[in-house]
């Protein structure tokens, strides 16, 4: 058939298009348990008739002659059009569901499975890609008739060229200062930044040969990925990590580096460790910018996500684009300083994994070189990528080299003291000129090793003229030498530190050392260091005394020369030296570190209690996005101190050992600053750590009279996990939607509620008390299939079409990880018995073994022939069981992934679609659309159990806590429990009214819960079968219970389980759409006045109508509730 034959087949596939729509349409009103199946189906259908109205179009048009490839569509159209015929008879109701849906009946029942849409969506994705593609080839033809412009425009695009070559370098750095401002990066962690600045490098003729070691490691290609430089305190770390960042750098082999410091808030951690190398890449690399400009582009929010994902985004993508002519280096060295001050023995366990694994796949040779104290967590991340590093321990150097380099750096660094000061004192004062003489040298190398921190300390001393002349301090080290490195500390410090008492009274001396604690021992155990204005303001010493105070300690702290920067600490080894327990009453200038966090503790709050207020950056409009609002005009209403207070007065609590009650001065402050403070946590970029700050609290609670305290502290945890989000995002929202929607009888409510603003006249009316749902876990980009608790309660794992494995903190719903492989939907995914694995299964036939420290895949196991629907790890968790559509169960061993087992037995083409191992481990139950479960011998496969009563398909089994039972969920709408020994039925637990799609044992086995597409979760008494508590829950297809029993875990999030008499549901809840002086935007999160968003709706409270009147805003709920809100003033209260 030629032209009019393609044409008549294009009519009648729009037209066939168009009815199947229609009739999709009709299903989605009126059939509840395949609502995603009727949509995916209508939105490809929809597509067809899309691009067949665009070859329509074309074949209509003038240009129809030219379209030699839309001509031969003729059989993909043919068969399309078959295909959807074929639908549409399958989809128009019968005679008698007509006259039933006449008498009001439910007459509509979806006449597809879940794998016949698959198969479906398929074939029409299929004949619309072809089409399109068709449609493409004849476009780009007609477009590219112009024969007789080419040679004009030949010579425009040589001229064009050199006019592109000069903008590209231009859009190179252009590209470098657009991910520079992008990217937030941590001040000071790199090694040429202001805050190393005057930090050493190693001398010349000094290291020589460990230096020589390090390079020829970076240059040989088939070289380790991982360099390990550890060594105990004091040993040189930081200065050989500077030394070869400056020559990496010199011969552009560095890639970036990052100088942890504990105590220091972006140095501490891994909030801005990804962003920050990555904005170093940038700066150093520009042939890089680009990609990662792209990268950040394609994620806009990509600086909040997981760890591994910005590292995968930001790093690893970006240096895999590079062409190779474009390469100028085949290597690159990340230079990653002091991991063990790392905050989190996870995170450090994560960098070491990170760049273990980095350069597979990369077309350059990716490497790091990490030092660190020889740390038990640092030794577990090493041990747990063997064969990667090479390590070399600096205190395990033979002493002859340590000695020498020593030797050398004071020989040099005496001379040029001894020349320093003898150009600024007359003749008669000068040092000598074989000042300090072999003997005083060699005794200080003696007192030194193995530790430089003694040499630079000392030297810094001697360097020191405020302290006096250099021969007299020399002197005063020197009485101090020792052989026990015990006391190295003290021969280090002490001279320093007896300085400032030297021939003073004893009355004199103890006002010195007074003045000393309570300004020295703030700054030693500071959760991140200040400048004397802050240390000032919240100490409540006046600057001077700070100033005097820190002149003679040079030698011992970093104290910059503008008031405006934090004083640090040259070396840890100085606060170990104060705060250690055991030198209490042999040091004179010994710090009672509890006592010193309890004064800091009141401290801060009585800096937040004079600072704190609403709206305390002045905003006024109160849907400002935090984003939007510059950072310097964050720090001009909210200065270090006050900032510094709000972060770390619970940690000071903590660490002083105070406990809180009713009565306490931390009750007062909550009750009249919470949501201020709130506030600021915000708008400084850190509402996310006010859940573990509320926890540090719960920590410190006194066990008696502390009830309203205590409760006040749960209603807050609950409040900031329901909005924690909207909290980060917009600020001032905390004291109009977030107390508005929350629980009448919510004690922040009662307390704050007078803060809600005037300008709601009125608010929606809220529930009683807070629903079930403890969080909301976002971020997946499709629906999530599957979701499992770790172990020890502390993550969450969830699987998703959108083909990832995310691991999420249980605590604040923080996502951790995102493991990316799988190359199709994951639908299965479970944690091995001590929670260092996940296993997911997938649609792409695999089944994939996940570490859940770092994210990595240790194991991919291949052999199904078809989609793996379910897995399960054994309770001594060797063995994984993979359910599969190709009606087999696989039994793999975990530590290396070989297939031990395959079951077989499951009939008349049925999938299993579900497996569970019983608590000893002796037997697996699998459950198949054949409508029977088989259970099976774990040891040798053989199947001792059929057992058969369901009416149609098993999508999920498990087993009771002791074994005895075993319980099936069915598309038949029942659940049914079975006797293990025998097979008999002993309950069948009706009530739901669609397919049962999850099952779950409580952990004593006296309830059993299930999930249905009738948009509800039950719980069960096990021995009557009894009902006990029915939830609304509109998306949960997979639940399990956590190990204390007290939540369910579903798709949407825990569900408390209350008391069985309990009436609660979780009510489903949501919002619309519309534009008047007051309305709705377009995505439905926010009401607006005159465009400007004013009030943010909660997830649950955004759905599909609403009515504008005025001032007057009426929002339908799915739910089938009705808010009603009114907004008056807005313009006076606004400033809008």
């Amino acid at each position: 058939m030629e032209g009019l034959g393609v044409a008549a087949n294009v009519i009648a596939v729009v037209d066939l298009s168009v009815k199947v729509g229609s009739l999709c349409l009709q299903y989605a009103k009126d059939v509840k348990n395949a609502a995603a199946d009727i949509d995916r189906l209508h939105e490809e259908v929809t597509n067809l008739q899309r691009v067949t109205k665009q070859v329509q179009g074309l074949l209509e048009g003038p240009n129809r002659a030219k379209l030699e490839n839309s001509q031969s569509l003729d059989n993909t159209l043919k068969r399309s059009r078959s295909h959807l015929e074929g639908l549409e008879g399958r989809l128009k109701p019968e005679p008698a569901r007509k006259a039933m849906r006449k008498l009001g009946l439910r007459a509509f029942k979806w006449p597809f499975q879940r794998e016949e849409v698959e198969r479906l969506i398929l074939e029409l994705q299929q004949r619309s890609q072809t089409i399109s593609w068709t449609l493409q080839v004849d476009q780009t033809g007609i477009l590219l008739e112009v024969d007789r412009n080419v040679v004009q425009i030949d010579h425009n695009v040589t001229q064009i060229d050199g006019n592109i070559a000069r903008i590209d370098q231009n859009l190179l750095s252009l590209d470098q200062k657009t991910v520079l401002s992008m990217l937030p990066a941590a001040t000071g962690a790199s090694f040429n930044s202001r805050d190393e600045e005057h930090n050493a490098t190693c001398l010349q003729d000094t290291r020589v040969d460990l230096l020589r070691q390090i390079q020829e490691w970076a240059s040989d290609p088939h070289a380790k990925a991982l360099f390990w430089l550890n060594g105990m305190a004091g040993t040189g770390k930081s200065t050989i990590s500077r030394t070869i960042c400056r020559q990496f750098a010199q011969s552009s082999h560095l890639g970036s580096s990052f100088f942890f410091k504990r105590g220091e808030a972006d140095r501490g951690g891994l909030s801005r460790f990804v962003t920050t190398i990555a904005a170093q890449l940038a700066e150093m690399h520009p042939i890089i910018a680009p990609h990662i400009k792209l990268a950040i582009d394609g994620d806009p929010n990509i600086s909040g996500k997981a760890t591994r994902e910005q590292f995968d985004k930001l790093i690893k993508q970006p240096l895999g684009h590079i062409s190779l002519d474009a390469r100028r280096i085949s290597s690159l060295v990340f230079v990653i300083d002091a991991l063990d001050e790392c905050d989190r023995d996870e995170d450090a366990k994560l960098i070491i994994n990170l760049f273990s694994c980095c350069t597979k796949d990369l077309p350059l040779k990716l490497k790091a070189l990490i030092t660190s104290r020889p740390e038990l967590p640092i030794r577990l991340g090493f041990s747990a990528v063997k064969g990667t590093y090479q390590d070399l321990i600096l205190h395990e150097i033979p002493p002859n080299i340590i000695e020498h380099d020593i030797a050398t750096f004071l020989e040099h660094e005496l001379i040029r003291i001894k020349t320093e000061y003898n150009s600024s004192v007359p003749a008669d004062r000068q040092l000598p000129s074989d000042w300090p003489g072999k003997q005083n040298i060699q005794i200080l190398v003696r007192m030194a090793v193995p530790l430089f921190i003694f040499a630079a300390t000392t030297c810094r001393f001697l360097a020191d003229r405020r302290c006096g002349n250099p021969n007299k301090q020399l002197r005063e080290v020197l009485d101090f030498q020792t052989e026990s490195q015990a006391s190295q500390l003290d021969a280090t410090y002490l001279p320093i530190l007896n300085r400032l008492i030297n021939g003073l009274s004893t009355k004199r001396q103890n006002e010195v050392i007074e003045r000393f604690r309570e300004i020295v021992g703030p700054i030693v155990i500071l959760a991140s260091p200040l400048s004397t204005v802050a240390l000032g303001e919240i100490l409540s010493v006046p600057r001077d005394a700070i100033d005097d105070q820190l002149d003679l300690l040079h030698s011992v702290l970093s104290i910059p020369s503008s008031d405006q920067l934090p004083v640090r600490l040259l070396h840890l080894s100085f606060r170990d030296f104060l705060v250690d327990p055991e030198k209490q009453g042999r040091n004179s200038f010994w710090v009672d570190e509890k006592n010193t966090h309890k004064k800091m503790a009141a401290n801060c709050l009585r800096v937040m209690d004079k600072h704190l207020q609403s709206d305390i950056c002045q905003l006024v409009k109160p849907g400002t996005s935090r984003s939007s609002i510059d950072t310097q005009g964050v720090l001009s209403h909210i200065p270090p101190e006050v900032q510094y207070a709000c972060l770390h007065w619970v940690y000071h609590l903590q660490q002083g050992e105070m406990v809180i009650n009713d009565d306490s001065e931390v009750y007062g402050f909550l009750l009249k600053h919470f949501l201020h403070w709130l506030e600021v946590l915000s708008l400084i970029r850190r509402a996310s750590e006010s859940l573990s700050i509320i926890k540090g609290l719960q920590s410190v609670l006194k066990p008696k009279g502390s009830q309203r305290l205590g409760d006040f502290l749960q209603d807050a945890l609950r409040l900031i996990q329901a909005n924690l989000l909207t909290i980060d995002a917009t600020p001032l929202q905390i004291y109009s939607s977030i107390l508005a929607f929350t629980p009448k009888n919510s004690p922040v409510r009662q307390i704050f509620q007078n803060q809600i603003p005037k300008w709601i006249s009125l608010a929606p009316e809220p529930e009683d008390d807070w629903d079930q749902c403890q969080q909301i876990l976002e971020g997946h980009e499709d629906s999530v299939t599957s979701v499992a608790f770790s172990p020890d309660g502390t993550l969450v794992a969830s699987a998703s079409y959108d083909q990832t494995v995310r691991l999420w903190h249980s605590n604040d719903g923080a996502c951790m990880q995102e493991l990316k492989g799988h190359k199709n939907s994951v639908l299965s995914v479970a944690f091995s018995p001590d929670g260092t694995l996940v296993a997911s299964a997938s649609r792409d036939r695999t089944v994939r073994l996940w570490r859940s420290s770092d994210g990595a895949c240790v194991q991919e196991l291949k052999g199904h022939k078809d989609s793996v629907l379910s897995v399960a790890f054994s309770p001594d968790g060797t063995l994984v069981a993979s359910a599969s559509f190709d009606q087999t169960v696989r039994l793999w061993r975990s530590n290396d992934g070989a297939c031990m087992q395959e079951l077989k037995g499951h009939k008349n083409s049925g999938s299993v679609c579900s497996v569970a191992f019983s608590p000893d481990g002796t037997l697996v139950a699998s459950g198949s659309d054949d409508r029977t479960v088989r259970l099976w011998h774990s040891n040798d496969g053989a199947c001792v159990q059929e057992l058969k009563g369901h009416k149609d398909s098993v999508c999920s089994v498990a087993f009771s806590s002791d074994g005895t039972l075993v319980a099936s969920g069915s598309r038949d709408r029942t659940v049914r429990l079975w006797r293990r020994n025998d097979g008999a039925s002993v309950q069948e637990l009706k009530g739901h009214k669609g397919w049962v799609c999850s099952v779950a044992f409580s952990p004593d086995g006296t309830l059993v819960a299930s999930a249905s597409y009738d948009q509800t979760v039950r719980l069960w008494r096990r021995n009557d079968g009894t009902c006990m508590q029915e939830t609304q829950d509109t998306r949960t297809s997979h639940l399990k219970f956590d190990l204390s029993g007290l939540y369910l875990l579903t798709d949407s999030g825990p569900i408390t389980l209350h008391d069985p008499s309990s009436s609660s549901r979780m009510a489903t809840k949501t919002f619309p759409e519309c534009f008047d002086s007051v309305g709705i935007s377009r995505d439905g999160c926010w009401i607006l006045w005159k465009g400007t968003p004013i009030f943010w709706l909660p997830v649950p409270f955004r759905s599909s109508c609403l009515i504008v009147h005025r001032y007057t805003i009426v929002l339908g709920c799915q739910s089938g509730r009705v808010i009603i809100m009114r907004f008056e003033n807005l313009g006076l209260n606004l400033g809008v």
